[in-house]
């Protein structure tokens, strides 16, 4: 069997596999064809991928010879048919991307889709670059909120700890509070789901509570729509805490829908000038009214970061993370030989399907075409 991995669009610096990962594979008889300059923006030359026991190539070459394409994001360009592909692909909010696949008769893995369970922690990618995402939202607001982060107590005066206020505990938001919180800051948590107020609590924050949510224990750490009852009860603890916050950290997001409005502009308002809010969601629309994905923006004196590609600021870290995921998913099609087997009794396997054999193969993007 051989593997290809492919350079990802100019916007992404991370790779699906490092060297090390590469030397993982080619140990079990798996030929890897990487290619040429893939790694580069992980610091990865060409050099220690051939040294890692790959084979350097066009992408053309790299794209023909492969049984096993691995990219991040979906590849542009024609394929030659057939192929089996591996990234995380977001294809409920992409149905171009999702025809593409079809008609070129591909099998495609999605591992957004991948279903969340114990057994798929090791190839939980969403997490694995969710938790960069977290770590990197806090030093980015520590970089341009214009005050200390910690409190200080100087013979010229004390300064108050910045107050951080975070939307969603999920992967991201406990990172976040964990990094916050060794910068010094004082951190209030909201969450729709009671069952994290314990994780939030041990991490030194406070958890802001609003009865009434519906249950999203099965959403696999996303937010799930709520009642109108409870989106104003929501809005008004929200209101209540964000006057307050000098810097504000959103990560709702609801699988192929848009993201919530959480800060509202009534809201935004009423903060004073110089706080920043790091919106993670920025890719779905947004947790504010005026979110601009990959875009930086000054509201009222308050500055508005979308970024919803914070892992690729730390290319080395989550690449070798990520790989480790396709690592582990990759044992699923494999057999110990080192040839390909896609078993579909494998839940795992059949679940993070996307589509096979010119059709719409995953129940939630099935009928997503029809129109």
């Amino acid at each position: 069997m051989t593997i290809g991995v492919l350079q990802e669009p100019s916007f992404e610096n991370r790779v699906s596999l490092l060297p090390e990962a590469v030397a993982a594979l080619t140990k079990k008889g798996i030929s890897v064809l990487v290619e040429s300059g893939a790694g580069a923006r992980a610091y990865a030359p060409d050099a220690d991928y051939t040294a890692a026991g790959a084979r350097i190539a066009t992408a053309a070459e790299v794209a023909a010879a492969s049984d096993v394409l691995l990219a991040i994001h979906r590849p542009q360009g024609t394929l030659p048919a057939g192929k089996v592909l591996i990234g995380v692909y977001q294809l409920l909010s992409d149905p171009a991307g999702l025809r593409t696949f079809q008609e070129g008769g591909h099998t495609v893995f999605s591992l957004d889709l991948l279903p969340r369970t114990t057994r798929a922690q090791s190839m939980d990618v969403l997490s694995s670059q969710a938790n960069i995402s977290g770590y990197k939202a806090v030093l980015l607001a520590a970089q341009l909120y214009p005050r200390y982060f910690p409190m200080f107590m100087t013979a010229a005066g004390s300064i108050a700890p910045a107050k951080v206020l975070i939307l969603g505990a999920g992967v991201a938001g406990l990172q976040a509070i964990a990094t916050a919180r060794r910068l010094g800051a004082v951190v209030e948590v909201f969450d729709t789901r009671p069952a994290v107020k314990e994780e939030v609590m041990s991490l030194g924050a406070k958890f802001v509570e609003v009865e009434g949510a519906a249950d999203a224990s099965k959403a696999g750490g996303y937010a799930v729509e709520q009642t109108e009852e409870y989106k104003q009860k929501q809005a008004a603890r929200i209101g209540e805490s964000i006057v307050k916050a000098d810097i504000v950290i959103t990560t709702a997001q609801i699988p192929g829908r848009k993201a919530p409005i959480l800060v509202q502009e009534e809201m935004l308002r009423r903060m004073r000038a110089g706080s920043v809010i790091i919106d993670l969601a920025a890719s779905t629309g947004g947790n504010t009214p005026f979110t601009k994905n990959n875009e930086t923006v000054v509201e009222g004196g308050v500055t508005i970061v979308g970024n919803s590609n914070l892992p690729a600021t730390m290319p080395s870290d989550a690449s070798k993370l990520y790989g480790k995921n396709i690592l582990n998913f990759l044992q699923l099609l494999t057999t110990k030989e080192g040839a390909l087997h896609l078993n579909w009794d494998d839940d795992l396997v059949k679940g993070a399907c996307v589509t096979h054999e010119g059709k719409v193969v995953h129940e939630r993007l099935q009928g997503t075409l029809a129109s």
